[in-house]
């Protein structure tokens, strides 16, 4: 028996993979500079990689971050002027919203992102403690932006579906 595929489960679905990622990437990153304060202060001989893995898991939490954000309506300032209108008006500035982050998620993140990645294998750039290819740290960018135009399509869809963009289980209003 085929189980029902609904656009809203393949999201749900996204969601609690971004989730996962993010709490085991943040777990990762507690880890690490844990890992650099035992080092420096207690044996007296600071860890060569922590600070770069540091910076590179805030770099991805922090993008990653922004795709959750945006789905959990977290984000300060989108729901600042759509907060203060109602019905059509508030509809029509909401999807205006997510067609400026689609436009923006589509030429910045993905097609940016995929150029500086790209480049970044090109040219074989290494980090100088962890001995990664940079194009790696730089998948995060393409990988976010398909995420933020996904859930945009997303709400839009269910604005159209339901008259008004769907509330999630877990809102966040920054005018609140």
């Amino acid at each position: 028996m085929v189980k029902d595929f609904t656009l809203e489960k393949m999201t749900e679905g996204l969601t609690r993979v971004l989730a996962i990622l993010l709490v085991i990437l943040m777990a990762a990153m507690v880890l690490d500079v844990t890992w650099q304060i035992v080092t420096r202060f207690i044996m007296k001989n600071p860890s060569s990689f922590t600070e770069e893995l540091a910076g590179f898991l805030l770099v991805w939490i922090g993008l990653l971050g922004s795709s959750y954000a945006l789905y959990t309506k977290a984000h300060l300032g989108i729901d600042i002027i759509s907060s203060r209108v109602s019905g059509v008006r508030k509809l029509v500035i909401e999807i205006g919203v997510y067609i400026i982050i689609i436009v923006f998620s589509l030429f910045v993140m993905l097609i940016g992102g995929l150029r500086l990645m790209t480049i970044a294998f090109q040219l074989n750039q290494v980090s100088p403690s962890l001995g990664i290819p940079i194009g790696y740290v730089y998948v995060v960018l393409p990988l976010t932006g398909i995420i933020l135009i996904y859930y945009s399509i997303y709400f839009i869809i269910m604005a159209f579906k339901k008259d008004k963009i769907t509330e999630p289980a877990k809102s966040v209003s920054a005018v609140d």
